[in-house]
């Protein structure tokens, strides 16, 4: 039976290969995004194999509409992906309260809100798979990278406990955490707070990687796109994925760092237990 998909962030970067790979398996995509005309050319290709529908996931409003057209037309929602999102680099006392506002409701707030709108549906089905898109900076931190990876903290902390509470129901739950995609998530859609004093060594360092060309992203959005397909198939997803060799160097290096310092402290950590 062909599956249903809603696709969050389909016309551009992992959104829109995942969404032409979808499509090429023969499945059927909801494909959402702020600008769904970019999204035309599918439309022309694969007619009623795709809806095509506007979609900012900060619009409660118009996620819920979406939902519900897309269950009025396709009966069903069988795959949600939270791909939509954007990063923003800077010192954290820099960022505007709009920014950081901006960045917690396009990372986090929209795809929870995306995952509670689509869980009636899935509850009733007994089946279902969600596959948040967060990031190795959802389980390790970056220098300049504060506001974008604590959002992404958020998602993968909320996707592996929704992934407790939904296993009854017959709904998987994966938070896919990459390294660097090759697709335009440095450049073009990258934002950034204004420079302050003092973090020349540090946070400036990043930002003029970005800008110039200094951040290499390992992964290939295809393969990637692929692997997400994969996982919507697998009886037995993993609960966190990640993927890339970037993020296995980092990720190794961090989980090393934290368990060195866990062991240090252990004696502290254990005093605090009432003498009874």
């Amino acid at each position: 039976m062909k599956k249903v998909w809603l696709i969050t962030g389909s016309s551009s970067g992992l959104g829109r290969h995942l969404t032409e790979a979808v499509l090429q398996q023969g499945d059927i995509v909801v494909a959402t995004a702020r600008n769904p005309e970019k999204n035309q050319d599918l439309k022309s290709k694969y007619g009623d194999q795709i809806l095509s529908l506007a979609l900012d996931v900060t619009n409660r409003q118009q996620m819920e509409q979406v939902i519900k057209e897309s269950i009025e037309r396709l009966g069903r929602i069988d795959v949600l992906v939270n791909n939509a999102g954007f990063g923003i680099t800077g010192a954290a006392e820099a960022f505007s309260q709009e920014q950081v506002r901006s960045q917690y409701e396009a990372n986090l707030l929209g795809p929870v809100e995306l995952c509670r709108a689509v869980l009636p549906y899935m509850r009733a089905q007994r089946s279902g798979r969600i596959l948040n898109i967060s990031s190795i900076g959802g389980r390790i931190t970056s220098i300049g990278l504060s506001i974008y990876q604590s959002a992404k903290f958020g998602l993968s902390g909320f996707s592996e406990a929704l992934a407790k509470e939904v296993a009854p129901l017959g709904i998987k739950v994966t938070a896919i955490e990459p390294g660097g995609i090759q697709t335009n998530w440095a450049g073009s859609s990258m934002r950034f707070a204004a420079a302050v004093e003092g973090y020349e060594s540090t946070v400036d360092t990043r930002v003029e990687a970005f800008k110039n060309g200094g951040f290499v992203p390992k992964s290939d959005p295809v393969k990637v796109a692929q692997v997400i397909i994969d996982m919507a198939e697998n009886p037995e997803p993993p609960v966190h994925l990640v993927l890339g060799s970037d993020a296995v160097a980092v990720f190794d290096q961090e989980n090393a760092a934290r368990e060195a310092e866990y062991k240090q402290w252990l004696s502290v950590t254990l005093s605090t237990d009432a003498d009874s």
